[in-house]
């Protein structure tokens, strides 16, 4: 079997794991509501694996409905992290492209802004293998909202700081086809889902400085991206003079059912 080690970039939050857990945002509870209606099963009960988990922000909102989760992370920072946050919760390292888990062993497989990571032909097989008939496949991801006038125009500054598309705003990625892929085009039934939060501007520029395109500068860069915070938190000023700031987010969504009609309820 062929395997695809995670790229250095996917590994780069490791050394952000601190800041990462406590300013990226959350998800809504309407994320979790359209998962148990599109999965056909509650997940209350659910034997759940969410893949990628990070430091465990979906890990904990799918622990709180009432989900049976374990946590699967390639990067010791991120499970360190994450273990220290929820002790309950079985940790395990690796990833979706050789998933450490027992051939049809799973209800809900979960990747909350993680799927992009993985090579899709590897990770949909994987996805077949280990889900139990009419088990999900559920990949979401958090998106600015790029409707709202500062958040485009902070994309704008974004990009040309980068010079090369790179944003930190974070972008969905269609899940279904492909090269090698085990799950067709149109397997993944969509939603889209606005959000926000209201957070002070330290935590919106932690939460910006957390992203990749950031954090796989060299060391001599450190200085470019101080002065593009501090630029930053100039504009927000502006348009958030009390200092909090009002993030927007739209929650892209894609749930696939795998397998066999059998959508009964989870198993212990």
């Amino acid at each position: 079997m062929t395997t695809s080690a995670p790229t250095p970039r996917a590994l780069s939050f490791d050394r952000a794991a601190a800041s990462y857990a406590a300013a990226r945002p959350g998800y809504p509870p309407a994320l979790f509501d359209a998962i148990e209606e599109l999965a056909g099963r509650p997940l209350n009960g659910a034997r759940t694996v969410d893949v990628g988990a990070g430091t465990g922000i979906a890990t904990l909102l799918l622990h709180t409905r009432g989900a049976l989760v374990t946590a699967v992370e390639p990067g010791p920072g991120m499970a360190a992290e994450l273990h220290r946050s929820l002790p309950s919760v079985p940790v395990v390292r690796g990833d979706g492209n050789r998933l450490p888990l027992a051939t049809a062993s799973v209800d809900l497989l979960t990747y909350a802004q993680s799927w992009h990571w993985t090579d899709p032909a590897l990770s949909s097989a994987e996805a077949v293998r280990v889900l139990r008939p009419g088990g999900a496949l559920a990949l979401w991801w958090n998106v600015a909202d790029h409707s709202v006038a500062w958040i485009a125009e902070q994309d704008e500054r974004l990009r040309r700081h980068f010079g090369k598309g790179d944003s930190a705003h974070g972008s969905a990625v269609t899940p279904g086809g492909g090269a090698g892929s085990r799950l067709p085009e149109g397997a993944f039934v969509r939603r889209r889902l606005p959000w926000g939060r209201t957070v002070p501007v330290e935590t919106h520029l932690t939460n910006l400085a957390s992203h990749s395109a950031f954090l796989v500068r060299g060391a001599g860069e450190e200085e470019r991206t101080r002065e593009f915070l501090d630029e930053e938190r100039r504009h927000l000023a502006a348009v958030f003079p009390d200092g909090t700031v009002e993030e927007r987010y739209v929650v892209d969504l894609g749930v696939a059912v795998v397998g066999g009609p059998d959508r009964g309820g989870a198993t212990g």
